[in-house]
């Protein structure tokens, strides 16, 4: 089922409300959209395969995107979204995968999603899987020092199955000399930076043929929609 903005906005709605606080967080916004929509081979008829591709929220801190795209393709029920936040809740204002269908990893504390994204495309490629990997980051996670050590690993192993999609909304401590993007291409990767509000750029750039090395998608997003990380 195509996502339309109404739809989409509705199920956000559910959880936060007229908060209009809470409406400003929009960062994942399109990357989620066009990740689910048009590029990731996952659903809840094939959750379960070792050869559907792998999603991880690294950026744990802002889901209510995340649940509300699992809502709209079918792995939570939408009336779950009533409940987010709540005493009993599985939608808490972290995603856990123990709780929540769809979610296949546990994540708020920044730096760990790109780490696991790294150790699941090895396994991945050990198993001879054509699966791919996509960890959707903050850009305040280049603070941590584990993201650096996984950024220097898999471009060492040409994980060409594994894509950092980095959301740029300037909200890191220390930034990067020359943008994000030379971060990763210091490390034997390919890596591209597009307006995190244009869904065709963000396509273009998430569906590039593999090339031997892995990518980063650097999102860039400077209307004032960001948030933390």
């Amino acid at each position: 089922m195509q996502t339309t903005e109404k739809t989409l906005q509705d199920l956000v709605e559910r959880m936060v409300g007229g908060n209009a606080h809470m409406l400003s967080l929009t960062s994942t916004r399109e990357a989620m959209w066009v990740l689910y929509d048009r590029v990731l081979n996952v659903s809840p008829a094939n959750i379960d395969d070792p050869d559907r591709d792998r999603f991880y929220l690294s950026k744990g801190h802002a889901p209510m995107y995340y649940y509300a795209m699992l809502a709209q393709k079918g792995f939570i029920d939408p009336d779950e979204l009533n409940t987010w936040a709540q005493l009993g809740s599985p939608l808490g204002l972290h995603p856990d995968r123990v709780l929540v269908p769809g979610v296949e990893i546990s994540s708020g504390s920044l730096g760990q999603g790109l780490p696991l994204g790294v150790g699941t495309a090895i396994g991945l490629r050990a198993d001879s899987r054509r699966a791919r990997v996509f960890v959707l980051m903050g850009d305040g996670e280049f603070d941590e020092g584990s993201n650096h050590e996984a950024i220097a690993i898999a471009g060492r192993l040409g994980l060409e199955r594994l894509t950092a999609v980095v959301i740029d909304n300037s909200s890191a401590s220390l930034g990067w000399p020359g943008g994000i993007a030379r971060r990763f291409e210091a490390e034997n990767w390919r890596a591209t930076t597009v307006d995190g509000r244009d869904r065709e750029e963000l396509y273009r750039a998430l569906t590039q043929a593999p090339d031997g090395r892995p990518q980063a998608v650097v999102a860039e997003i400077r209307d004032g929609g960001g948030g933390m990380a």
